[in-house]
């Protein structure tokens, strides 16, 4: 099938397929206001993951427009070759790793992205290295499980080292708020200065000495070639037996093997981990069965804020679309 370009389309005479992937929470239709589009598209919701991408490519062939929620589904070449009738494709966030841009521009689709109104991971972040150090959630199951007595001895984080991998708004965000718990903060990242430690308040350490000083470890790097494997067993062997890891960024940046030893090892005092390789975490994985590890389904960016911007914003992108004024255009 031969596919056209949006412009040389006559969208104002043709009702097109919007398919809404990955709504897990079912927000999609409660939080914006779709009567913006729905006279142009109708709209189908995908509440469950792709068993494959075969799968994804099953129930997607007939779609025209497709609005995908951060990478659950990814995008490569290979399946924007087997969705002959995509026209569109809005992404949450400006910033998709999932997506071949390249491969959409190749295919004449448009790729369009959402703002994000502020980043909730921060606060996530603060409440990860919480639940590690006081364990709040473990003793709220054990009190709901009707034990009342005390199993377990917090930490205080007031006069600890927090080390921040990543220095940029999130990162900067979380060293904010980690001082006014009363920590100490050093950061590191490949392309660090020390001119932006001193502009955010922190302090300047080399890799080695970060992960060999830190009590408390947080990683808040974009995913790339060279962020991917970032922190390895040898980096992990340098934290002290005391010192806990926390990835609220993307789980491909730890070797997850070289993190699951350690954990099983006993080397660390224990991990906070809310992104993965694959996502979702498979049921048979490893990591649930690890009593030292903290896990979260990805809530970094799953706040109600969040839903109702991108999707007012997915609505927009459609509308301007059909406008042949595309917003936010990635590709």
């Amino acid at each position: 099938m031969e596919r056209r370009p949006y412009s040389e389309v006559d969208l104002t005479m043709t009702r097109l397929r919007c398919a809404i992937l990955d709504d897990y929470l079912n927000l999609s239709l409660k939080v914006a206001d779709w009567s913006k589009v729905e006279d142009r598209v109708d709209i189908t919701v995908f509440s469950q993951p792709f068993a494959s991408p075969e799968a994804a490519v099953s129930a997607l062939k007939d779609f025209e427009v497709i609005l995908a929620m951060r990478e659950r589904t990814p995008f490569p070449r290979a399946m924007f070759d087997a969705l002959p009738k995509l026209k569109l494709l809005i992404t949450s966030g400006m910033r998709n790793n999932s997506i071949d841009l390249a491969a959409a521009k190749d295919k004449q689709i448009v790729v369009c992205g959402t703002h994000w109104p502020r980043d909730p991971t921060a606060a996530l972040t603060m409440g990860m290295i919480l639940e590690l150090t006081r364990n709040i959630g473990r003793e709220n199951a054990r009190m709901h499980a009707g034990e009342y007595l005390q199993k377990h001895v917090g930490i205080e984080i007031d006069g600890k080292t927090l080390g921040v991998l990543g220095l940029g708004k999130l990162g900067a965000k979380v060293s904010a708020m980690a001082k006014v718990f009363g920590m100490n903060v050093i950061a590191w990242s490949p392309n660090l200065t020390k001119e932006r430690c001193q502009e955010v308040g922190v302090g300047y350490a080399t890799k080695e000495e970060l992960f060999s000083t830190a009590d408390i470890i947080t990683i808040h790097m974009v995913l790339s070639d060279r962020s991917r494997g970032l922190v390895g067993a040898a980096d992990l062997a340098r934290m002290k037996p005391t010192s806990f890891l926390v990835n609220s960024a993307r789980g491909p940046i730890v070797d997850e093997l070289a993190l699951l030893e350690t954990l099983k090892a006993r080397k660390i005092a224990g991990a906070a981990v809310d992104v993965f390789s694959v996502e979702p975490l498979p049921v048979d994985h490893p990591f649930r069965k690890l009593d030292n590890l903290v896990l979260t389904p990805h809530l970094g960016y799953v706040t109600q804020e969040t839903f109702i911007a991108h999707y007012n914003q997915m609505v927009e992108g459609i509308d301007g679309w059909f406008k042949s004024e595309p917003v936010r255009r990635l590709a």
